[in-house]
């Protein structure tokens, strides 16, 4: 096939011939596409002495240095050559990692293909990322795929192409499981996934989860690397404050987010987490009245703050009130009038906050489940102590049956008169 902008390329992908030759075929055409505007006196002895280098590579097993050769002048191939024969001139660069047996260089060559194929992120970003994922297939080393995916999902931020990763994110566990990858790694990828799926527009909830992923790698002995983590421990409070659709997190208790509470700089953002999840409405507003000004930095909207806080009151009221809330309890919490409080607990119902029944005769709310803020220690322990006594309780059950069972069975033998 012939490009517009320059010479043709042979199709050898199918033709059958030898591995070598196509890496050959693949340097020499690079070589001639370098040398074409020097005349033919300048450019065959220098095309000639590329394609004998390339050679010498093959034959004594260099094959880091013959993919280096290969990406000499892959600007000019992105920028010059058609599409299709750039994705076979890529197919046979990438195959040069399933010539070696050596998992350092195999490493190597991954980390050369990947940076040269995402320096322009911009330019045909779709075939670039569809260059990576071959080459990601064709790894066999676990940290050369990992650091290939990285590559990939930069490139679909830079290259404004989210979309077409966010599919493989379903499958990031069983990826964590091959790659096998320490904890500074695990940041890197948290943090990619997220920005990724912020890009795409894809649901607050979803970026956040992974924010909180990487917010969660960091412990109390990272000491002074905790720094990192500042903004986008506020960033993920911000994101959480914002979300209409989230009214539980464990953000609270994470080293990378506590330690905001004695930083002058970022405490603003600390105490209003703390609010949403520890507090009612009445403490927002006043701290709102207080820091209005400061807040606005944040770019949160105050009246979908009132609405969440009002929800994430109820919720407060729910989880100590013994399963019985007061219709004018919740009145004077959420700040509503009286003919607002059902419609505010039918928004709690529809959000899957709470399971309750409203007995409007009486004027209280019945909760049977209702959903926590924070799922900390606290809760952990709760839900420990709930366990043991259910599996006492079912104990209880089986040695009855089995006791009833045998007192049964015993009348039975004994013959009647």
């Amino acid at each position: 096939m012939k490009s517009e902008d320059g010479p043709a390329f042979g199709n050898f992908c199918d033709s059958g011939i030898t591995t070598s030759d196509p890496f050959l075929s693949v340097v020499r055409f690079t070589s001639e596409l370098s040398w074409a505007d020097a005349g033919p006196e300048v450019a065959e002895p220098q095309v000639e002495r590329l394609c004998m280098e390339a050679q010498e590579c093959m034959v004594r097993g260099r094959w880091l240095d013959l993919v280096s050769l290969m990406l000499t002048s892959a600007d000019l191939i992105f920028s010059k050559v058609a599409d299709k024969d750039l994705e076979c001139i890529f197919t046979v660069i990438c195959n040069v990692v399933s010539q070696s047996q050596d998992p350092g260089e195999v490493l190597e060559m991954a980390k050369l293909i990947s940076s040269k194929i995402v320096q322009q992120p911009i330019d045909k970003p779709s075939l670039r990322l569809k260059i990576l994922f071959n080459l990601y297939n064709l790894l066999t080393v676990p940290y050369g795929r990992f650091l290939v995916y990285i590559k990939a999902l930069g490139l679909a931020i830079n290259g404004k192409v989210t979309e077409q990763v966010v599919s493989s994110l379903k499958k990031i566990d069983t990826f964590l499981k091959e790659w096998n990858i320490g904890v500074e790694d695990q940041r890197i990828l948290f943090l990619t996934i997220s920005n990724v799926l912020r890009e795409s527009k894809s649901p607050p909830k979803e970026s956040l989860h992974f924010l909180a992923k990487y917010l969660g790698t960091f412990s109390v002995e990272d000491g002074h690397i905790l720094d990192e983590a500042m903004e986008e421990a506020v960033r993920a409070i911000v994101e959480f404050a914002k979300a209409p659709d989230m009214f539980q997190c464990d953000l609270l208790e994470m080293p990378a987010v506590a330690q905001l509470e004695n930083d002058p700089k970022h405490n603003l953002a600390y105490q209003l987490l703390k609010i949403f999840l520890t507090k009612r409405l009445d403490v927002y507003l006043d701290f709102h009245s207080s820091n209005a000004e400061k807040l606005e930095i944040y770019g949160l909207v105050h009246e979908d703050c009132i609405s969440k806080m009002r929800l994430m009151s109820l919720l407060d009221l729910g989880s100590v009130e013994s399963g019985q809330i007061p219709y004018a309890l919740i009145r004077d919490t959420l700040q509503v009038n009286d003919d607002e409080v059902e419609t505010w607990i039918v928004k709690a119902i529809s959000a899957k906050l709470m399971d309750c029944k409203m007995d409007e005769m009486n004027e209280v709310v019945i909760v049977s489940r209702c959903t926590t803020r924070t799922f900390g220690k606290h809760q952990w322990e709760a839900l420990h102590s709930k366990l043991a006594t259910w599996r006492v309780n079912v104990a209880s059950v089986i040695s009855t049956i089995h006791a009833n069972k045998i007192t049964e069975e015993t009348s039975q033998a004994i013959p009647s008169r």
